[in-house]
């Protein structure tokens, strides 16, 4: 199935699905959380827009999310995990996952976490079986622990802050700093046992590191991706409905369709 590698960025410029991976990757990997330990290497690769074999070994070193992209180019008979269609669907969403089923991710699950997880693997596996789709938010609902922290009094505030930044979350651009955006965006809340977005609120992200930024061209009234304390890219109208609706899939599922949610460790 060809089709060019490239897509158009939030600046207007053409890059490459390698380089989109950049964008949404970078937030945890500056924190440590996943991928190489050199975060700076993986920042330039996105700041020059180099899709070279260094970067593709660097994205493959992120353990989380490579093996969703392994599962849906195969599942849906792209050839290169990297096509920015791929990327485009783990990060964001489109229609490829819809293509994917429940049968192909099930069995990624297995092969992935059966032997790390032991017992724990057919609490895992339920969310698959109950519709979930290879997408960030499957991930982060689905598979980390953090949901089922909800419920610990010790842990709550912390686990319900990791969700919230974990996720890649939308917002719209309400002013443009040197270093950084102010977005106008929906909050994770937990109440009753129920994970819901709540009132729109002001939060400041970072768009540059070292002066550098992966993205620009900003302006306000822009719908913007984020992830972690950072912008990722400009959202078009697809991806802006892509995105929150298979963001509410894996709530929907995380809240009403699962006896055991957030069961087994953090997995990166």
């Amino acid at each position: 199935m060809g089709a060019p590698l490239a897509t158009r960025s939030g600046s207007g410029v053409a890059v490459s699905g390698a380089v989109s991976f950049v964008r949404y990757a970078f937030p945890p990997n500056y924190h440590g959380a996943c991928g190489p330990a050199d975060f700076r290497g993986l920042f330039e690769h996105g700041a020059n827009a180099v899709a070279g074999p260094g970067l593709r070994d660097l994205a493959r070193q992120f353990a989380g999310a490579w093996p969703y992209l392994e599962l849906i180019a195969a599942a849906t008979g792209v050839r290169d995990p990297l096509d920015r269609r791929v990327v485009e669907a783990y990060w964001v969403g489109n229609r490829l996952l819809d293509r994917v089923g429940a049968g192909p991710l099930g069995n990624s699950m297995d092969d992935r976490f059966r032997l790390r997880v032991g017992g724990q693997f057919s609490a895992l596996a339920e969310a698959a079986v109950a519709g979930g789709m290879p997408h960030h938010s499957y991930h982060v609902f689905c598979i980390y622990p953090w949901v089922g922290l909800l419920g610990d009094d010790r842990r709550y505030e912390q686990a319900l802050a990791v969700l919230d930044r974990c996720r890649v979350r939308w917002g719209q651009v309400r002013q443009v700093l040197p270093a950084q955006l102010v977005v106008e965006s929906q909050p994770l809340l937990f109440e009753n046992g129920t994970l819901f977005l709540g009132t729109p609120r002001l939060e400041t992200v970072e768009r540059t590191l070292d002066g550098i930024g992966l993205v620009s061209g900003f302006a306000p009234g822009d719908w913007v991706s984020m992830h972690w304390e950072w912008v990722c890219d400009r959202l078009s109208a697809r991806q802006l409905a892509a995105l929150r609706h298979y963001t509410g899939v894996h709530l929907d599922i995380v809240n009403n369709r699962l006896d055991h949610p957030g069961a087994i460790t953090a997995l990166g």
